[in-house]
């Protein structure tokens, strides 16, 4: 297959391309390129479903490409995120996903829009709960399979059901249970499509050579409910859910899955064709040396878990590299502050030579994944940022003598820290930043206009405030935009109101 596009374009070089390559701001229409001729547009639908609602959506088949406009920029940042580490696929292909130039989709007066307009009218009648009939038309099927594992001779994991179903398309939630001395699971895909794809091309088939049997149908529900997050069920869609108590860590379990040999004996060698975001560092687990194995199964927990990576048996990527920093106005107090709306900072660094760029070393790996995912892309002081791991493992201090202008500072123990107390209500409250912020904290004496002051004073706009009826020391206020309302996070969090209340800011989930 010939490549008209550049060489980065293709798969090898895919990471260094999607970090690289565009310097469009971010846009709540998405780009997506390579796509496979033959697919519907329920499938593109079906990539940004998990990221909340699609509004519009272009095909131009001939060029291998279509444009999905999202609802907000959020939905679209958070998407671009997911999809950079863990490469998705349709139809057993890669496709890149990047924010287009355009604002908006104006696809009125285009010919050929009719299927695309049914296919968003469809997808939207399931996502808002409408008539569940009408909804389901699309294949006349649940999106949610039920599999049961026959002659397990191996155990198999979460991650490797993951691994296997995600090649057929977003896997939304996983719920594996025993039931009948049988290993079942629940699976639930962004779109009924993709689980009638799945059903039809893995029924039957064995996940090791001659023993792990799948036995697939529709499940009756349409929507599973996961409560926590560990390796007996995830949602891949909240990273805040808690993991439940005494749950064994991820990576026993999978190291004896993956003394197993041969997984999925062909067609479906390289089940998941994921590429590895962070491998595991004990280099015995990858099975790709075994004949007739699911070939790309290194573990990458990181890859496997897109966005909630259940990296604890790695200390070393908690340290995140932070570049096109405005070097005019960054201080070390502002990222600590904004990154530590989604974990512990422990220490900061901007660099002495180019100021653009800062380390900023978080509580653990999972705390820099998350800060990763949800910052990355964002704007900051005019700027977009861009978030990678750095290959440091610590941030030094400066020697004793030597004064580096105050560029590096020592949080580990600030009082500021959100997430010290172990399951913190905090942990379940860690949402994209949004142009709405949540305030907690506020003195009784304290008005709606003290508070819009307050902000108003940071040089943003306020659009709307209101308290929570039942509880007056909390309520939700409404900036101008994102970036605003991260520099007022950055600026009053921990304000002082007087009566010894230090206002606690956070982004809210909720719109006024």
């Amino acid at each position: 297959m010939s490549h008209s596009t550049p060489a980065t374009a293709n798969g090898n070089d895919s990471k260094k391309f999607k970090g690289d390559r565009s310097p469009c701001s971010p846009s709540r229409v998405l780009h997506i390129r390579k796509i496979p001729n033959e697919v519907t547009e329920s499938e593109i639908i079906s990539l940004g479903l998990p990221f909340g609602k699609v509004t519009n959506l272009l095909m131009l088949k001939g060029k291998s490409q279509a444009f999905l406009e999202m609802a907000s920029e959020e939905a679209a940042v958070t998407m671009v995120n997911y999809y950079t580490p863990v490469t998705p696929h349709l139809r057993s292909q890669p496709v890149y996903i990047q924010y287009s130039n355009h604002r908006e989709l104006k696809t009125d007066n285009l010919p050929n829009q009719a299927r695309a307009q049914a296919a968003l009218q469809a997808v939207n009648s399931i996502q808002s709960g409408g008539p569940g009939v009408e909804g389901m038309a699309l294949t006349g099927q649940s999106p949610v399979l039920r599999i049961i594992v026959e002659n397990p001779f191996y155990p198999v994991t979460l991650e490797v059901l993951y691994q296997i179903f995600s090649k057929f398309g977003t896997v939304l939630k996983i719920i594996t249970f025993t039931k009948n001395n049988q290993f079942q699971a629940l699976l639930q895909y962004a779109d009924p499509l993709n689980a009638h794809h799945a059903k039809s091309a893995l029924d039957g088939q064995n996940i090791y050579n001659a023993c792990c049997t799948l036995r697939i149908e529709f499940s009756k529900l349409t929507s599973l409910n996961v409560k926590y997050n560990n390796d007996k069920s995830r949602d891949f869609t909240r990273i805040d859910l808690p993991t439940g108590d005494g749950q064994p860590t991820l990576d026993t379990t999978m190291a004896a899955a993956f003394g197993a040999p041969g997984i999925i004996s062909s067609p479906y060698a390289g089940a998941a064709g994921f590429a590895p975001a962070i491998g595991f560092p004990q280099a015995g687990l990858s099975v790709q040396g075994v004949p007739g194995a699911l070939g790309p199964l290194a573990l990458t927990t990181s890859a496997i878990t897109g966005r909630m990576v259940g990296l604890t048996a790695m200390p070393g990527h908690s340290v995140l590299l932070v570049s096109n920093l405005n070097p005019d106005v960054i201080l070390p107090h502002g990222l600590f502050i904004l990154f530590g709306v989604y974990g512990d900072v422990h220490r900061v660094k901007i660099l002495f030579n180019k100021k653009e760029n800062a380390l900023v070393q978080m509580a653990d790996a999972t705390q820099a994944q998350l800060a990763m995912s949800h910052l990355n892309g964002q704007r900051l002081h005019g700027r977009v940022l861009r978030i990678t791991l750095s290959k440091h493992q610590a941030v030094q201090l400066p020697r004793e003598g030597h004064e580096d202008q105050g560029l590096t500072k020592d949080y580990t123990n600030s009082p500021l820290h959100r997430f010290k107390k172990p399951g913190s209500k905090n942990f379940q409250n860690i949402f994209p930043p949004s142009a709405t912020l949540h305030l907690s904290n506020i003195p009784p004496l304290v008005t709606d206009e003290d508070l819009k002051r307050l902000f108003a004073s940071t040089g943003c706009t306020v659009k709307a405030f209101k308290f929570f009826q039942k509880d007056r020391k909390m309520a939700l206020i409404q900036l101008g935009s994102v970036e605003e309302a991260i520099l007022a996070l950055i600026e009053l969090h921990n304000h002082d109101l007087g009566e010894n209340h230090h206002l606690r800011v956070s982004f809210s989930k909720s719109m006024i």
